[in-house]
């Protein structure tokens, strides 16, 4: 089981690509495809949600592509994760009450309950702006 699947990998990688840019130029699905090695037909589809959820922004005309719409700094690993695959969710059994009929006197819930918490907040806490900074070498 992957916490992170393969198209959130995926819309991870090119919103870092788009971040590093500093939003000085806009990228199109085919350059931001090759420079992450993903199909265009997947990162067309990719942006696609990513520009509906208000994370991207496209431009439009010779010239034109994607671009960040909101600072690098205010979005999330979490943000992105939101909505390529939904939130990451480690256990059903964690997902709402009476899920599972064990779960008052469950031994494992109280501790996954926990790491759920951690990766939650780690993810809600990694920026774009920070893998951008880790790419660019600072």
């Amino acid at each position: 089981m992957d916490v992170i699947r393969r198209n959130t990998d995926y819309a991870l990688r090119m919103m870092v690509r788009l971040a590093c840019d500093g939003q000085q130029e806009p990228w199109s699905a085919s350059r931001l495809a090759a420079s992450e090695g993903v199909s265009v037909q997947l990162a067309a589809k990719l942006l696609q949600r990513l520009g509906r959820a208000g994370l991207v922004a496209s431009r439009l005309g010779k010239t034109g592509g994607f671009v960040l719409n909101r600072p690098a700094a205010a979005i999330t690993l979490a943000d992105v994760m939101a909505v390529v695959q939904g939130p990451a969710v480690l256990s059903r059994c964690l997902s709402g009450e009476g899920v599972c009929p064990r779960q008052a006197a469950c031994p494992v819930r109280p501790k996954l309950a926990l790491l759920q918490q951690q990766l939650s907040e780690t993810l809600a806490s990694i920026t774009l702006a920070e893998l951008a900074k880790d790419v660019a070498g600072g």
